[in-house]
């Protein structure tokens, strides 16, 4: 292996931002020429490299250099394993958004004050996941979604497409479960 890729593995594991992002954009077209491939209904570009980038920091943590294989073949393989299971994933949950609609305007009365402090308390730990689990996308689109607006309106308003935004709808619902 390079000493410059081993000494960049290093640094990346332990913690340093700048080794992590030479890794990223020596294999970010790699992780892009694979995400286009793997593109189809349920599963869009943006999302699929999202994937791909999760599966090069899952290879930067996992590599182990004494099993005789590369690093950029380890990391390509890392990538086109999670970028198959994310477009079999989109396939399964095609109908996903309609079995897991709840309608926002459902208000509950005559309440007691234990049900109050439980919803609170379920509030507030919605809202700690919404500030760590939520990317700055996914948080926009869920601003927006709760605001009223439809599908639409949200990918024009953040310049993505519908399916964009009904995938991070998808990865909120899943991520605050």
């Amino acid at each position: 292996m390079d000493f410059s890729v081993s000494e960049q593995l290093a640094k990346a594991r332990a913690g340093s931002e700048n080794a992590l992002a030479v890794i990223i954009a020596k294999q970010m077209p790699s992780i892009r020429a694979q995400a286009a491939r793997m593109v189809r209904p349920g599963l869009d570009f943006d999302d699929a490299v999202q994937e791909g980038l999760i599966a090069l920091f899952h290879a930067v943590q996992t590599f182990d250099e004494a099993k005789g294989a590369g690093f950029d073949t380890y990391a390509n393989v890392c990538v086109q394993n999670a970028l198959v299971s994310a477009a079999k994933s989109a396939a399964r949950l095609k109908h996903s958004p309609l079995n897991n609609f709840v309608p926002l305007d459902e208000v509950q009365s005559d309440e007691c004050p234990e049900d109050i402090v439980l919803q609170s308390e379920s509030y507030s730990k919605a809202m700690e996941g919404i500030e760590t689990l939520l990317s700055p996308f996914e948080k926009q689109v869920l601003l927006l979604f709760i605001d009223g607006l439809s599908y639409a309106d949200i990918a024009k308003k953040l310049a993505s497409t519908e399916k964009s935004v009904d995938n991070a709808l998808q990865r909120v619902r899943a991520k605050l479960k």
